[in-house]
């Protein structure tokens, strides 16, 4: 028998998406949320909604305590965890289970396996499935990595065994980057994942980044749902995503066979995704996530299937009812992730409200998100404002497809991945399919470099103002002029007419970050690292500090030369933007 009621431990998007199918399936759903999220679509759509703390991940999303309480005092029969915070925390999914409710998601012994890189690897090794040359054992200290090297070669990965998406890994391209690669890693490892576990492997130069779409019930069937290539990438974070991924036939039917053995051998009985490299003619596994992806809408679209509802059917004990054959596959879909950063600047997230939002719209266009005009973006939370999905016959016409949505996307008040993903579409690489990994950031580099004369900057502080426009008729044809000074008291007179043109990644110059001798955190976030102390001589542009904001890494740099004289921030401790981090002389 399905559920009666699903509490939602997530927010935004994904709870969203996850509300949507569960209505459709006549369950009903409770919405949790902090205190910034009071006004969210995803609390606004539940049947039932309750607060669970302040804006701050741990006193709220991660508290387990307070999402139990809420499913208990709500009545929910089960709880799907979405992406993110607690999904792929096996603690938790035995938590639930204790409670008396049912998680929909994989046992929490498949969590474990896949959860422990080094774990995954050792269970794939087993199962005969190719990985990444590299070891089975922990890293201990900077001559352990020296060994690796030895033994697998350079360039050389640093990994978080406890980890993902990006969070420790570094990697050293010569020995004398050995040391600082293996204690940077270890360092973040700890931080993020409580878990300083290293361990090494080959680093692939430009591989692809393929995934497969594991789908797998509790009566021992296993099947695959098609790949996605999810290469296009920043800071080893997806930015764009489709399926069918081009990669040779053969890789295809060797990695969709070595899929469904991998999720075999650890009873698999969920929703999941099967993570590989792809070089050439090989493939390598390189991790398993235990949860519904992000990207799982581009699979939606070229398969018919809805994951979530699979998800939701499998946790309840139905047996998926179809067979590998039944699953069939046509067209192509391509996902782009719409993020409040600012590609001019690295891809530095870039908190705010949104003060225009229009979504695109037409044949074979879709939208997943939680936002609106007058939205604010956390720095708490993900970057994420929206996923833009498309679907098309051919590759060619869902590029097309997926250009002309972007152009029709208008969000204003914050600096969004919008440009450079419309400028991807007209890319060569990404036209042919050849990109791989190594693709996207210097292609943004080059990009940004060229709309701003050479010069990368960071992003610019924009008001809160939506942009005046008007509308100009000249020789009959119609002309949308954007007001850059407007004459006072003349904004009230045009605003009955004014239109906010959709930005088409104008780039502005921006003062460092910097206000004189103090180096300053450029948004809201947690210290992670101070690299410098009193008394050291800092170079222009060089590292001083590195700032969590948004799920990302922001390297804080010296905006000239000079002497360290005090430093105002310790690791671990909350800023503000503009706050002090440390000062020059």
């Amino acid at each position: 028998m399905l559920f009666k009621k699903i509490l939602i431990a997530n927010r935004g998007e994904i709870a969203v998406r996850i509300i949507r199918t569960a209505r459709e399936m006549g369950i009903a759903t409770v919405a949790v949320y902090s205190e910034p999220d009071r006004d969210g679509i995803h609390v606004r759509m539940a049947d039932e909604a309750y607060l669970i703390g302040p804006a701050a991940a741990s006193l709220s999303y991660l508290d387990v305590d307070k999402l139990l309480d809420v499913a208990a005092r709500s009545g929910a029969d089960a709880v799907h965890p979405g992406y993110g915070f607690l999904a792929e925390n096996s603690a938790f999914a035995r938590r639930v289970i204790a409670a008396g409710l049912t998680w929909i998601g994989p046992h929490p012994d498949a969590i474990d396996a896949m959860g422990d890189k080094l774990r995954a690897r050792q269970a794939m090794q087993r199962a005969e499935v190719p990985f990444v040359p590299g070891g089975t054992e922990a890293i201990e200290d900077v001559a352990g990595a020296r060994r690796a090297a030895e033994a697998y070669g350079l360039p050389l990965a640093l990994k978080a065994s406890g980890g993902g998406g990006g969070k420790g890994l570094k990697v050293a391209r010569t020995a004398d980057e050995l040391e600082s690669a293996f204690s940077t890693a270890k360092r973040e490892a700890e931080a993020y994942f409580k878990n300083g576990t290293i361990y090494a492997e080959r680093y692939l130069e430009n591989p692809k980044h393929v995934e497969l779409q594991i789908l797998a019930d509790k009566h021992g069937t296993v099947l695959h749902v098609g790949e996605r290539d999810c290469s296009l990438q920043r800071r080893h974070q997806k930015l764009w995503e489709e399926a069918p991924a081009q990669i040779p036939l053969k890789v295809r039917k060797a990695m969709r066979e070595a899929g469904v053995r991998a999720a075999q051998a650890i009873a698999y009985d969920s929703v999941g995704t099967i993570e590989c490299l792809v070089s050439g003619n090989e493939f390598f596994f390189l991790e398993m996530n235990t949860r519904i992806q992000v990207e799982h809408t581009v699979t939606e679209m070229v398969s018919g299937l809805d994951l979530i509802r699979e998800q939701i059917r499998v946790a309840a004990g139905e047996p998926l009812g179809f067979t590998q054959d039944d699953v069939e596959f046509r067209g192509h879909a391509i996902e782009g992730r719409i993020n409040a950063e600012d590609p001019a600047a690295n891809f530095r997230p870039a908190p705010g409200t949104i003060v225009r939002y229009r979504e695109p719209a037409g044949l074979g266009v879709r939208i997943d998100s939680a936002a609106y005009a007058g939205y604010t973006i956390s720095p708490d939370y993900d970057s994420m404002i929206a996923k833009l999905v498309v679907w098309a016959p051919t590759r060619g016409q869902a590029i097309a497809r997926l250009a002309r949505a972007l152009d029709e996307y208008e969000i204003e008040g914050v600096p969004t991945t919008i440009p450079l993903l419309r400028a991807l579409c007209d890319d060569e690489p990404v036209r042919d399919g050849t990109y791989g990994t190594a693709t996207l950031e210097p292609f943004a580099a080059r990009h940004f470099a060229d709309a701003t004369n050479g010069e990368v900057h960071p992003p610019v502080e924009r008001s809160a103002e939506p942009v005046q426009t008007i509308r100009v008729e000249i020789n009959d044809k119609l002309y949308r002029v954007r007001l850059l000074d407007l004459p006072h008291g003349v904004a009230a007179a045009t605003s009955a007419t004014a239109k906010a043109a959709p930005r088409r990644g104008t780039l502005k110059k921006a003062s460092a970050a910097a206000h004189g001798n103090d180096i300053v955190s450029p948004m809201h976030g947690v210290v992670v690292e101070i690299k410098v102390q009193p008394g050291d001589a800092v170079e222009d542009k060089q590292v001083v500090a590195v700032v969590e904001a948004m799920k990302m890494m922001n390297e804080i740099r010296a905006h000239r030369k000079g002497t360290i004289a005090s430093v105002a921030a310790k690791p671990g401790e909350t800023v503000e933007a503009h706050a002090p981090l440390v000062t020059l002389a």
